[in-house]
């Protein structure tokens, strides 16, 4: 599906509960919370005590491990997910935001809400983030974009670049060296709350695609009821029979997204495809719109 198919289809969210662009949010600056498949930092994450956050990982070749947001549908509205990408290490900032801005994502349940085409460049400073943009049609409002989601993909471009810079710093857009508005948005933008821009679970581990065998470590980031995060296989798709079911219980809960992990022992069932589940606990039982859920494909061999 392209980005523009996808954004008429986002097109009836509701109003997000997104704090204005100027000025930074709540949070102190991104820490480590949960493990990514090479063992690299979650930069983007608030540990909420202000420690020195760990450095994207060096994964050799040459190559880096970052986390890359992207668009996902949830009962809330639209709201960012996170994958983290292998991109080449010479310049990451400019390859993770090329994957984004094309929503070239793993989850085939991922997008963007940028248009075609891709920044022109990108600075981390000490005290800012300079993003060029790649021509006057992105500093003046886009067809078929409202103010909600001209700020909701702001926000990719911000938790994704201070995940990479692993400080909370502000995005300042120029176009030809001027300071320019990104899709007509003034100021500028720093994170808003997580809590009110990110999905309330995401997947880590597995990663979409990911093989399994006997027993493997299912980790992520959750805002869950009483820090309870429900967990299922389903055989084939995500439609697919419930074959397993457990729960992880995350770090905390309400004010932000805090890491959970689990073991998943699939041991008992043949190999095949199968569809790893997680989800926030619903206590309404589908009053509140259901649960926010994250699904990854896997193979067990």
């Amino acid at each position: 599906m392209s980005s523009r198919t996808r954004l008429a289809a986002l097109a009836s969210l509701s109003v997000l509960a997104l704090v204005g662009l100027a000025g930074c949010g709540d949070e102190t600056d991104p820490t480590s919370a949960d493990s990514t498949p090479t063992k690299a930092a979650d930069p983007a994450d608030d540990g909420g005590g202000g420690a020195t956050p760990d450095e994207p990982s060096s994964d050799g070749a040459g190559t880096t491990t970052v986390p890359v947001y992207f668009i996902g549908d949830t009962p809330q509205g639209p709201r960012l997910y996170r994958e983290f990408r292998k991109v080449e290490s010479d310049n990451p900032a400019v390859e993770a935001l090329a994957l984004m801005t094309a929503g070239d994502a793993l989850d085939p349940d991922y997008d963007t809400l940028f248009p075609s085409g891709s920044f022109a460049s990108v600075d981390i400073g000490d005290d800012k983030i300079t993003v060029g943009l790649p021509d006057e049609s992105w500093t003046q409002p886009q067809d078929g974009m409202s103010d909600d989601e001209a700020r909701l993909a702001t926000q990719q471009a911000v938790y994704t670049l201070q995940g990479i810079a692993q400080k909370r710093l502000p995005l300042a857009f120029t176009l030809d060296g001027k300071p320019a508005d990104l899709f007509g948005l003034a100021g500028e933008p720093s994170n808003d709350p997580e809590i009110d821009v990110r999905a309330l679970v995401n997947v880590t581990t597995p990663e979409e695609g990911a093989t399994a065998n006997g027993t493997f470590k299912a980790s992520g980031v959750s805002s869950s009821f009483e820090a309870t995060t429900p967990w299922e296989i389903r055989k084939g798709g995500a439609d697919g029979e419930v074959v397993a079911k457990g729960f992880a219980t995350a770090d905390g809960w309400m004010d932000k997204l805090y890491p959970w992990e689990t073991e998943v022992d699939v041991s008992d069932l043949p190999a095949g495809d199968y569809t790893f589940v997680a989800m926030t606990d619903d206590p309404s039982e589908g009053e509140g719109g259901g649960p926010t859920v994250d699904t990854k494909s896997i193979t067990i061999q």
